[in-house]
């Protein structure tokens, strides 16, 4: 067993479990750490069976409930040196001994699971994303992705599945009530990744192997699942490549999508 699931996933909450049949992890906890128990509960899954939590940075959607779900259910969290450094509020919750820190660029494991963080383009600390094999297989967490860098488009490559931002349309991010710098910096090439960018990094993908994407961390105020949806489908099209060949979900934000079943 191989399964991914999106707990949450959106500007106003991240969390994802990967599991097999003898490991359970999660990525990120930017929900409370009650959502996060709850959504988990939903699935028959205890908290205290989750092995980690590895964190990709230290915005507070993707730790809001780090500290406290760590400290209830005595969870070791993993993150590199600076993005420890970065969050002292969640970081004074949780024990000495459930702090482990990775290198990027280092593989590392956890349980049966072999981790390869590596470096994307975003306004924090030190962030990343992950590839994460369970024995032949390869899938990919890409989100808060300013541009698509060549090291991590290469980094993606042979991945089986994907979760990948999707965050904005840059029309309607234009004509959006947010002031003027913040649109530049969601914009900007350390920001977010527009719907068309995500379309043209699947479009390359698929050339290496790519079954299934599941399209995340979408803006609440400037995008639309179906916009998102839709446009990734349209470049693919026009790319002239057969959409039957991949498999497209959307995150949803406020409740845990449908489970994916990677082996």
């Amino acid at each position: 067993m191989f399964n991914f699931c999106s707990l949450y996933s959106g500007s106003s909450g991240n969390c994802l479990l990967i599991q097999t049949s003898d490991t359970k992890i999660l990525i990120d906890a930017g929900e409370s750490a009650k959502k996060i128990s709850t959504a988990l509960s939903s699935m028959d899954i205890d908290p205290t069976q989750i092995d980690a939590i590895l964190v990709t940075h230290e915005h507070s959607d993707h730790v809001r409930g780090l500290g406290t779900f760590s400290k209830k259910y005595d969870i070791p969290v993993f993150a590199n040196s600076k993005t420890w450094d970065a969050m002292p509020e969640q970081s004074s919750k949780i024990s000495e001994n459930n702090m482990k820190k990775f290198t990027i660029e280092e593989n590392f494991e956890i349980g049966d699971l072999k981790i390869h963080p590596f470096k994307i383009p975003h306004d924090a600390a030190n962030p990343c994303g992950f590839n994460i094999f369970y024995n032949d297989t390869k899938i990919s967490i890409a989100t808060d992705l300013g541009h698509i860098t060549s090291n991590i488009a290469h980094k993606l490559e042979d991945s089986k599945f994907i979760l990948l931002e999707s965050n904005y349309d840059p029309e309607i991010l234009k004509c959006s009530a947010y002031p003027y710098l913040l649109k530049r910096r969601i914009a900007g090439p350390n920001g977010h990744l527009p719907n068309s960018d995500a379309g043209k990094i699947v479009s390359f993908l698929m050339n290496s192997g790519l079954k299934s994407v599941m399209l995340g961390h979408l803006s609440r105020e400037n995008n639309f699942p179906e916009l998102a949806y839709k446009t990734v489908v349209d470049t693919l099209i026009d790319d002239k490549l057969d959409c039957s060949k991949i498999k497209i979900d959307v995150a949803s934000r406020f409740a845990p999508s449908p489970t994916i079943k990677l082996a």
